[in-house]
């Protein structure tokens, strides 16, 4: 890693050695059983050579390698002084200090003058189901995994960042296509007028190629 924090799988492998040494399988199986692939991409082949970068900048150690019949070896790591620390101190990094991070959604923001603004107001009625949808399986799954496991808040509090996060993009979205259906938002001739402009192209389009967003 060498001070390059940009994969959360290593801080969270890091994190996952605070109360015991563990194998890469185990600190997957770890993770997934807390949640953690919901906030993070969790790739059980890349974990193995994250766990080497940490070995190799001294955050982890290897303590025993564990055989099982005739499964493949599996390396225990134990995390070092200098891997608490780091973990401690990249957390820190990160609740502290907000960076840019690019969004999809705001790049298709930055270019929607490119369609139609009747294909778009179309689009966004799709959007606001499917993040109407997210948010009720975001808000039904927490209940569910705190009533079988009896979670205390202090293991969700990502999926309320989560959800927060909708709500506030809903909330957005709607107010946007308020504008966009009764005509107040600034501009919206002129732009109609550009995407007729352009040609066939520019035209709705078709209900059949819209994205399916029912998934």
């Amino acid at each position: 890693m060498a001070r390059r924090r940009n994969n959360p799988l290593a801080l969270a492998a890091l994190v996952t050695l605070f109360d015991e040494d563990r194998h890469p399988y185990d600190i997957a199986q770890t993770l997934k059983c807390r949640r953690h692939d919901q906030s993070m991409r969790l790739n059980f082949g890349s974990l193995y050579s994250v766990m080497k970068t940490l070995e190799r900048n001294e955050y982890v150690e290897a303590v025993e390698v564990e055989r099982e019949g005739r499964r493949p070896e599996r390396t225990v790591y134990r995390i070092t002084d200098d891997g608490v620390f780091e973990a401690q101190d990249w957390l820190a990094d990160l609740v502290a200090r907000p960076v840019k991070e690019y969004v999809g959604f705001e790049a298709a923001l930055s270019l929607i003058g490119a369609m139609n603004p009747d294909d778009v107001i179309r689009l966004f009625r799709q959007r606001i189901g499917a993040l109407k949808g997210d948010i009720a399986k975001l808000a039904a799954g927490r209940a569910a995994a705190a009533e079988a496991f009896n979670l205390p808040r202090l293991f969700l509090v990502e999926d309320e960042y989560v959800e927060a996060l909708k709500q506030a993009e809903l909330v957005f979205v709607e107010n946007l296509l308020a504008e966009l259906s009764t005509g107040t938002f600034p501009g919206l001739d002129q732009w109609r007028e550009w995407a007729t402009s352009r040609g066939s192209h520019a035209g709705e389009i078709p209900q059949e190629q819209l994205p399916d967003t029912s998934h």
